[in-house]
């Protein structure tokens, strides 16, 4: 227990506790009874707040959300929209990067967060303003994928119960995989998001996508 009983229970209290249980101890340590301890209150207390798990989980989504359309509003956009929407993307990634549980629970959420909805309004007045047409950044937002936030999906992902290494019995048929995984590692455990996703990575993926939007937009 990590938090003053005496400060009475909110919502809010209950999701920010929720949010440093899950910074601490990783997501899948978020239980109720786990939380009512942090906050050193009956387990029972808490739904006057949170009617279950899932509402909990919704409400550290908008949490998150929130401290990245903060993060975001302290940028100058400056007059360029590539520039302007990369600083942003990667202000965005900065907050995962504090949460490295957020990507999966903002993946899997089928409730839609206001506060993400209201991030990605700005990323689209941002091109609105740069010059594109809706129509090209509905095609762009489906380019930039989750990307768009901060974090991208994992092509192999040995953390849910497979490795990525290429089994010995298939090796010997696959010498281009084989080749690039035995030559390509990343050592840099604090820019990443997942087996492979580091700031390297993210940032060379994201400028070729930008690059790519800005050729279209001066063909439009």
């Amino acid at each position: 227990m990590t938090t003053d009983a005496r400060i009475p229970l909110s919502r809010k209290r209950v999701l920010r506790a929720a949010v440093g249980l899950a910074d601490e101890h990783g997501l899948r340590a978020l239980t109720m009874r786990r939380l009512a301890e942090e906050l050193g209150a009956e387990a029972m207390s808490l739904y006057y707040h949170v009617a279950k798990k899932e509402e909990v989980l919704d409400g550290i989504v908008d949490v998150v959300a929130q401290e990245i359309n903060e993060a975001v509003e302290r940028l100058d956009p400056g007059a360029d929209w590539k520039p302007a929407v990369r600083q942003r993307i990667l202000a965005a990634r900065r907050v995962f990067l504090r949460h490295r549980w957020a990507p999966e629970l903002f993946e899997t959420r089928s409730a839609t967060s206001p506060a993400v909805l209201r991030y990605y309004d700005a990323l689209v007045g941002l091109m609105r303003d740069g010059g594109f047409s809706y129509d090209l950044v509905h095609h762009a937002l489906h380019a930039l994928g989750s990307r768009a936030l901060g974090f991208t999906q994992e092509l192999f992902d040995p953390s849910a119960g497979s490795s990525a290494d290429v089994p010995a019995d298939l090796a010997a048929g696959l010498p281009n995989l084989v080749g690039m995984l035995s030559e390509i590692a990343h050592d840099d455990p604090e820019s990443a998001l997942g087996w492979c996703d580091d700031q390297t990575e993210f940032e060379f993926g994201l400028d070729v996508i930008l690059d790519g939007l800005d050729r279209l937009r001066d063909q439009a």
